[in-house]
């Protein structure tokens, strides 16, 4: 099943039944495709795309000893200064 934006805007109660029936939406911007409307099955959870690796990047760090990400955030937007040597 093929459906612009404006349908999408205007119908997505009835899109969204195809997609409970088991169909799939494709969705096409100025006559592009660009998106595509899939049902989801009874649990819903595994058809999600993983995380963004950089998702938890600050996980490993150690926060006990006030090294949290706003004190390094903070660290790294503080200006920088120079050394005049004689």
């Amino acid at each position: 099943m093929h459906a612009n934006v404006k349908q999408l805007r205007l119908q997505t109660k009835a899109l969204l039944a195809a997609t409970k029936r088991g169909e799939t939406v494709d969705i096409t911007y100025r006559g592009k495709p660009c998106a595509r409307l899939v049902g989801l099955d009874e649990s819903g959870l595994e058809t999600r795309p993983a995380r963004n690796p950089a998702f938890g990047l600050w996980a490993d760090q150690d926060s006990s000893n006030g090294n949290d990400v706003e004190s390094q955030v903070r660290s790294l937007r503080a200006p920088r200064t120079f050394e005049v040597g004689e």
